[in-house]
């Protein structure tokens, strides 16, 4: 059974910093990319940053420079390192694990943390 479970969200003041992870199981996480993507209030979800294997980055260009995605392979775990937050990066953040398989696309998603920026 696949799951990815989130963690690390929270509740932040503008400026600040926070680190999400995602602890994948039931997957060979070396071959799957790795992504995070967020959805804030009546918005759709929307591609926050993806890592592959190899540790090629992608990001969306709100967050450039100050997010960064990282995977560590020997804990099955992905991150997501947040710094200088601002209100609208307030969302409900998702782990998902990707890959593809006879030109399928296979996509596993987390169930979310909330992040909460605000004074």
């Amino acid at each position: 059974q696949v799951q990815l479970v989130e963690s690390g969200g929270g509740l932040v003041q503008p400026g600040g910093s926070l680190r999400l992870s995602c602890a994948a199981s039931g997957i060979i996480f070396s071959s799957y990319v790795m992504g995070w993507y967020r959805q804030a209030p009546g918005k759709q979800r929307e591609l926050v940053a993806t890592i592959t294997s190899g540790s090629s980055t992608n990001y969306a260009d709100p967050v450039k420079g100050r997010f960064t995605i990282s995977r560590d392979s020997a804990k099955n775990t992905a991150y997501l390192q947040m710094n200088s937050l601002k209100l609208e990066d307030t969302a409900v953040y998702y782990c998902n694990a990707r890959r593809i398989s006879s030109l399928q696309v296979i996509s596993y998603w987390g169930k979310g943390t909330l992040v909460t920026v605000s004074s």
